[in-house]
């Protein structure tokens, strides 16, 4: 049976819908805001999975149909998705995957389809709502359910799940999931904004979620399944016992190694001594002794932290691991930076490139295509953990980390129009243990100050850590990856001294209050601070000049009617410029052209060349030009490129002259006057005119011009009027 609730949210109808569509799933779910629909399609196994974790699957997929296009290139289907659609999973993934019960190891797939896009609403947030819609009215145990939105702040009045449109105006955009009570995922970007504004976004959408978690209830009390039965795999009580007083002691010794490699390897001995001294005594409990280590190691380093207020490297809550820097460490790269934090480290360079290297996309989300100037790439290969994996391409960590990354360090860069280059970063995590995308983002700072890119501060991110255990907490600052893994809470907070421009917050508990993330935003940035502080004393600005390696752009503005000119005949004029000075050029509709060159000398050339073939030829101005034709009645000269004038012979001297090229040769260099510009736009040159008149010859009388006949209309410029050139663009 279909159900379905309609709401004003936001200021636009938005509306769930279930039984209609997807009948043989789970749970399903069509969620509609504007004319932009989402279908969210759940299922569950009845049989517990065999692996150690949780096996959960999102894929969320947008189809180009839904915008009225058809796929470009030679396979005309959707294919792998695109960082946006990752992206896009990533935030439903974690946002419901604390929500599941512990224990609970069924397989679960989600699958979110955007079937109709508008251009104007965002779908990813309505995939959020479709999922736990979907969630909760399926047989799938879940603590829900949970809302999403997107909020952004348009000349300092706050908007949720604000248009495309608007978000081009907003100084902040974050992707706020969570509960009725708590906050459980928190995603985005800023323009400098403080804490305060944070926290204020926060409360701004959790008002929001509550709205639809609402809305998800009053539906589920038409439209819900009774739950699966499910049970959890637990040892046998005597055998946790066992186990935990035998392996406490051990493991808590083990824990307390500054190093990461010496910590896991006692770790592990520690583990399999224990494992080994209980074999004999529980020979078919090898397994369950195996989990319960695993949980003791779990509590052993939470119970230090909250106890004794130490880490298990040593360090307080809130301090910062030792930071070593170096920059130019790469000679040819425009621009790099070696940044290492404790044991995490990354590589990172920066490259220039023209308006030619932008990335193209097609979206369902614009009406056409648009272009990417700026791109960071975040690479994790296996040997930065000391670990053997099999490469599988890029994966959804690494486009995810990336995106933070390049977020965080988006809004400080230079306007295209002030600096016209394609930017991308590389950072390649040589070395991991805890927070390598925030590494990155220092790195890549660092690396844009040393390839010159005028940035208007410096950006600097830390990762915090949660330790929690009812009431009482810990908020820990450049967490290790043990500190990850065993903890609460993964909080990236990157930013300059004046503000936040990036953030992401994933937890492992069902929420956190405003009040916990109000002390964890106010540590991060003294952490950041700190780090901000240590990057000044490696590099405080960026460097006054590019690298000899990168390319020199200027931008010259040209009539629009010029524009032909420059080109020429099937590209002649522009090819002949690249080909002659190795410069790439490019031209806008609206007569804007970038010029890029490898050297400046190569560029100025460039630059003359093109202002040469499209600048007007100007009456009393003297030009050098090249003969290029002689006639009964004169010579044609090219005084600009693409640009001849006649030269009458009657202009060459101011002795009579029988023929013209008794004067001036095919391939000549002459130096000429330019006297007139007809009507029709026809151009006419004299030698005589720079030329003392000699001694004794009378003054001419200006007598008026006659149209030439035949031959003589020869008077006409080559750029403008007249048969000779003409249409030529």
């Amino acid at each position: 049976m279909m159900h379905r609730i309609e709401r004003t949210f936001a200021g636009r109808p938005l509306s769930i819908e279930t039984g209609r569509m997807a009948k043989q799933a789970a749970g399903s779910a069509l969620v509609q805001f504007g004319e932009t629909m989402v279908l969210a399609a759940v299922t569950v196994s009845d049989n517990m999975s065999a692996l150690p974790f949780f096996p959960l699957t999102v894929e969320y997929k947008e189809k180009t149909y839904a915008a009225g296009k058809i796929p470009g290139g030679f396979i005309k289907r959707e294919g792998r998705p695109h960082d946006h659609e990752i992206l896009a999973c990533r935030i439903i993934d974690r946002s419901i995957r604390p929500l599941f019960p512990e224990g609970f190891k069924n397989e679960v797939q989600v699958f979110i389809y955007v079937i109709s896009a508008d251009q104007e609403n965002a779908a990813d947030v309505l995939a959020l709502l479709a999922t736990s819609f979907a969630l909760n009215a399926s047989k799938i145990p879940f603590l829900g359910p949970i809302g999403g939105v997107r909020v952004g702040r348009v000349q300092g009045n706050w908007v949720l799940n604000p248009t495309f449109q608007q978000l081009a105006f907003s100084d902040l955009e974050l992707i706020v999931a969570g509960s009725q009570d708590s906050i459980v995922m928190v995603e985005g970007g800023a323009l400098e904004v403080t804490e305060a504004d944070v926290l204020e976004s926060l409360k701004i959408s959790h008002d929001g979620i509550r709205e639809l978690i609402d809305m998800q209830n009053e539906l589920l009390a038409k439209a819900k399944q009774p739950k699966m039965t499910w049970k959890k795999a637990e040892p046998a009580e005597h055998v946790v016992e066992r186990t935990k007083a035998a392996g406490s002691g051990p493991i808590r010794e083990a824990l307390n190694q500054k190093d990461k490699h010496t910590r896991i390897e006692a770790i592990e001995a520690a583990k399999k001594l224990v494992a080994e001294s209980l074999a004999a005594e529980f020979p078919d409990h090898a397994k369950d002794v195996s989990t319960v280590l695993g949980d003791v190691e779990y509590n052993e380093l939470r119970a230090q932290v909250l106890a004794s207020g130490l880490r298990v490297d040593g360090r307080k809550p809130a301090e910062v691991r030792a930071i070593s820097i170096d920059t130019t460490v790469l000679p040819r790269a425009h621009g790099s930076a070696l940044f290492t934090r404790g044991q995490t480290q990354a590589l990172v360079a920066a490259t220039l490139g023209t308006a030619k290297d932008a990335q193209r996309l097609d979206s369902i989300n614009e009406p056409g295509e648009t272009t990417r100037s700026f791109m960071l790439h975040y690479n994790f290969p296996p040997f930065s953990t000391g670990e053997v994996r099999p490469m599988r391409g890029t994966s959804r960590r690494e486009i995810g980390h990336g995106n933070l990354a390049e977020r965080a360090l988006q809004g400080v860069l230079p306007d295209f129009a002030d600096f016209p280059y394609t930017i991308r970063i590389v950072s390649e995590v040589l070395e991991s243990n805890g927070s390598s995308s925030m590494a990155s983002v220092c790195g890549g700072s660092l690396s844009l100050f040393d390839a010159g890119v005028p940035m208007k501060a410096a950006v600097a991110g830390v990762a915090m850590g949660l330790i929690k255990e009812g009431k009482k907490y810990a908020i820990l600052t450049d967490i290790l990856g043990t500190e990850d893994h065993l903890g609460d809470m993964d909080f990236k907070v990157a930013g300059t001294k004046d503000g936040i421009t990036s953030i992401q917050m994933d937890i492992k508990i069902e929420g956190l209050d405003i009040k916990i993330m109000e002390e964890a935003l106010a540590q991060a940035k003294e952490g950041r601070l700190h780090i901000l502080s240590e990057m000044d004393k490696a590099l405080a600005e960026p460097r006054a000049d590019l690298s000899k390696y990168a390319p020199r752009i200027v931008t010259v503005q040209i009539p629009v009617d010029k524009i032909g000119e420059l080109i020429g005949p099937k590209g002649k004029n522009i090819r002949g410029i690249q080909e002659e000075t190795g410069a790439e050029l490019s031209v806008e509709d609206d007569g804007t052209v970038t010029i890029a060159a490898v050297g400046g000398e190569a560029m100025e050339r460039a630059r003359q060349m093109v202002m040469a073939i499209t600048a007007e030829a100007i009456v009393g101005e003297t030009y050098e030009g090249v003969v290029k034709t002689v006639t009964a009645f004169g010579a044609f000269i090219e005084i600009m490129p693409g640009t001849e004038a006649l030269l009458h012979v009657s202009e060459m001297k101011h002795e009579r002259v029988d023929k013209p090229e008794d004067v001036v040769k095919k391939g000549d260099r002459v130096t000429v006057k330019l006297i007139d510009r007809d009507e029709r736009g026809r151009l006419r040159l004299s030698m005589k005119a720079l030329l003392p008149r000699p001694e004794g010859m009378p003054e001419e009388v200006e007598r008026p011009r006659r149209e030439e006949s035949a031959g003589g209309s020869g008077g006409a410029g080559r750029s403008g009027g007249g048969d000779r050139g003409r249409g030529r663009r």
